[in-house]
């Protein structure tokens, strides 16, 4: 946890996909100081014209390279979201992604909204720490 969704347009390479679900998964470690077999990636590619993904006004020009990274996670501080934010685009630089390139919204929710199997939530019968 927590769990990621990269929306991406369709054209790369396993080996790029990897790279970047790898470094995403990296500084979701390091910002969030979540173990590192915690990991949850869905990467999702679409046609063009299936993912918009515009500059909300702000004058940012985006490329055939974008992606939206949907983190829903548990509370995190804002501090630790911001630091995210910025280990993510550093660690995606590596990838070839360019700043305006990485779009981040994070969903937060309780722990009562979390299943891992077996058909318990294991934040609330202590299985897992909170």
């Amino acid at each position: 946890m927590p769990l990621l969704r990269i929306d991406a347009y369709r054209g790369r390479s396993k080996s790029e996909i990897a790279g970047l679900l790898d470094a995403i998964h990296l500084a979701v470690v390091e910002a969030f100081d979540v173990p590192e077999r915690d990991r949850y990636q869905l990467y999702q590619e679409h046609e063009p014209g299936h993912l918009i993904v515009q500059d909300t006004g702000l004058g940012i020009e985006r490329s055939s390279r974008t992606i939206v990274i949907s983190m829903i996670s548990r509370a995190r501080a804002t501090e630790r979201k911001q630091a995210f934010y910025q280990l993510v685009v550093a660690k995606l630089a590596a990838c070839g992604l360019r700043p305006e390139d990485i779009m981040v919204s994070v969903v937060v929710n309780d722990d009562a909204d979390w299943s891992f199997g077996l058909g318990r939530a294991q934040f609330l019968t202590g299985e897992l720490a909170g």
